[in-house]
């Protein structure tokens, strides 16, 4: 690539852009982690296995990884009311990329 070749990218037109959008943040891919291996997982659950995440950030986050097609929030009609949430078939894809990472960081750790 020349130099004149990088004034004219535009890094937020690539696949890897698009892909770090939806699991940019501190908590979404712990939470896709969590599903991946524990599916179904109830909010408390998950709340407990990511140790000090605030009710609101944890909601936020699972909202927005809905919104984007990578989680389902299935609600069961009962008292007391019982969420849980699970992988969608888009989310599952993810999960290469993200044992991927996992293997990487296996391999890397400080010994």
């Amino acid at each position: 690539m020349t130099k004149k070749d990088i004034e004219t990218a535009d890094f937020t037109s690539t696949g890897y852009s698009y892909t770090l959008s939806l699991i940019a943040g501190k908590y979404k891919p712990v939470i896709l982690y969590c599903l991946m291996e524990y599916e179904p997982v109830r909010f408390n659950e998950m709340q407990r296995y990511l140790k000090n995440v605030a009710d609101k950030t944890l909601s936020q986050n699972l909202k927005e990884l809905e919104r984007d097609g990578l989680i389902v929030r299935t609600v069961y009609p009962q008292i007391p009311p019982k969420v849980e949430y699970t992988l969608t078939e888009r989310g599952k894809s993810l999960m290469s990329v993200l044992d991927k990472l996992c293997d990487w960081g296996n391999e890397n750790r400080p010994a």
